[in-house]
């Protein structure tokens, strides 16, 4: 790590529809460092991000307060182009690759190598064709500097959820120009496994000079990886600390300003494991879904039950609640409550009282243009004819009323940090975006609830929030949930049992209560001994 500074952020601030994000910001970065940068969703990190990288909702929304210097010079970026002409990168929480271009087309994007020709210069350099050898050559160097197997030949829309971050990163390594790197939250969607191998690719990037901002709220992985680690709450830097120094449970308490608990303290009150009947049986489920491949999968599931789905990344866990839900193609036998549930028919599973929160909430779970009040209320409007008012069948206008109601109670249930029912979805921090997800499905009143990777992108406070509202309604409700997460420990904290999922087959069913090693065995393939429970 250099003792240059390469950046510094005096007294920044920013307000959105008169609503105070951020409030005299200041710290700074040397070249080679790692800044852990945390804080709950809505904190204010992601909207620091968007002024350091010149995104034009900031321009739009009135600008920011404060200096931004780099190399000791004032900077105002107004547009990514700009900040990245200054050597700043940026991964964003959400993808933003192309599902049909393979690695090496989205990693080289708008940076395409071209061949010569003179039709080039006698017309426009539209005439040039692309090297694809030079152009497969850098991918391939990109991604070897991150430590994965993926190939450049690979299509994003063919790749696990994992591999699509890699490539993200990969692109902004390839940029020759990169002195600083922000990554918003890089390993959520990846295994413990693959989050170790980038991590060990940004120590290497670190040593060759390159400034990293690493906002995520694994918060072991901050403290492991990062020099320092800088605390927003509010808006406001809590605290500025060396990372060597500060405990995990300490940083969780500066971020949420009290008590945490964690996943362990959780499991140590675990309930008995419900012995009713099953509701839910699985019989040779097979899903074709894009990096997730179900190959042949059969489970029951008990009434009253919160049952986990785990496995490493792209090994069918999450193809499983999609294919049942009827989003991918899938075949076998889904009975629920005693009755078939038609597979590829997300309607017919909606009407058996069946409720799904996708892994996928900007593409999937969420209308972004609409206000929340509708994004909560829309599924249960058109599927169950609630909030409705009039003659029905004949006549019927939407209750207004109702919906905010109902908005308003989810928001506060759920802590949902907004400025109101009315205001858009997409202008929310993607963790509060995630509990709207969780309030829209709530909102239809389920008698079965399959929930994907849940506390993605969420602190650590919204975290015991999110998992504790699951397991109350599961209580209060007698809602049965199922949950397929990346998080063994969230799992074990909640659920009943665990299924543990491999090369698109269930390796085994676990009791939540035995040790973690038993889980990792089955993930790595071996066998456990009295597994099947």
């Amino acid at each position: 790590m250099s003792d240059t500074l390469l950046l510094e952020l005096q007294n920044i601030g920013k307000e959105y529809y008169g609503n105070r994000v951020l409030s005299n910001v200041s710290f700074s970065l040397r070249a080679g460092e790692i800044l852990g940068l945390v804080g709950e969703n809505g904190a204010g990190k992601s909207t620091l991000m968007n002024i350091l990288f010149g995104m034009p909702v900031i321009a739009q929304t009135g600008g920011y307060e404060g200096t931004v210097l780099m190399d000791g010079r004032p900077v105002r970026f107004a547009s990514p182009h700009e900040a990245l002409e200054a050597g700043i990168g940026m991964v964003h929480q959400e993808f933003s690759l192309i599902p049909g271009f393979t690695a090496t087309e989205n990693i080289l994007l708008n940076r395409e190598v071209l061949n010569p020709s003179l039709l080039e210069y006698v017309f426009s350099s539209r005439m040039a064709t692309l090297d694809r050898g030079s152009m497969r050559g850098r991918a391939e160097r990109a991604i070897r500097t991150l430590g994965v197997d993926i190939s450049p030949d690979m299509t994003v829309a063919e790749m696990p959820v994992g591999y699509k971050q890699f490539i993200e990163i990969a692109r902004e390594i390839d940029r020759s120009k990169t002195r600083l790197l922000f990554l918003d939250e890089p390993t959520a969607v990846l295994t413990e496994s693959e989050a170790e191998i980038l991590l060990a690719a940004l120590r290497a990037l670190a040593e060759k000079g390159i400034a990293i901002v690493f906002i995520s709220h694994r918060l072991h992985e901050v403290k492991d990886l990062c020099n320092r680690i800088v605390v927003l709450r509010d808006g406001a830097v809590i605290r500025d600390a060396d990372a060597g120094k500060a405990t995990i449970r300490e940083i969780a308490s500066w971020m949420v300003g009290r008590h945490v608990e964690t996943a362990g303290e959780e499991a140590s009150s675990r309930r008995p494991v419900p012995q009713t009947e099953p509701v839910l049986k699985v019989e040779h489920l097979w899903v074709d879904m894009p990096g997730e491949t179900v190959r042949d999968v059969s489970f029951e599931v008990r009434k009253g039950e919160i049952f986990g789905i785990g496995g490493l990344a792209g090994h069918g866990k999450l193809g499983i609640p999609n294919g049942i839900m009827g989003l991918h193609p899938a075949g076998g036998r889904v009975e629920f409550l005693g009755k078939r549930v038609p597979l590829n028919r997300p309607r017919r599973a909606l009407d058996r009282r069946m409720a799904f929160v996708s892994e996928d909430r900007r593409g999937v779970g969420l209308l972004l243009d609409e206000r929340i009040d509708w994004n909560i209320t829309f599924t249960a409007m058109q599927v169950q004819g609630r909030f409705l008012k009039g003659i029905p069948h004949l006549l019927q206008l939407r209750d207004d009323r109702a919906m905010t109601e109902e908005a308003e109670r989810f928001i506060r249930a759920l802590d949902i940090k907004c400025t109101g029912p009315s205001q858009r979805a997409g202008e929310l921090s993607g963790g509060n975006q995630q509990k709207i997800c969780l309030a829209k499905a709530f909102a239809l009143r389920p008698d079965l609830l399959l929930v994907c990777e849940p506390t993605r992108g969420i602190d650590v406070g919204a975290k015991e929030l999110v998992l504790n509202t699951l397991r109350n309604y599961n209580e209060e409700h007698g809602i049965t949930i199922i949950v397929a997460s990346s998080e063994l420990e969230e799992l074990r904290s909640i659920c009943d049992r665990i299924a543990v999922v491999g090369e698109g087959r269930i390796a085994g069913v676990l009791l939540a209560s035995r040790p973690a090693e038993d889980f990792g065995l089955l993930m790595m393939g071996q066998s456990v001994e009295e597994a099947a429970v």
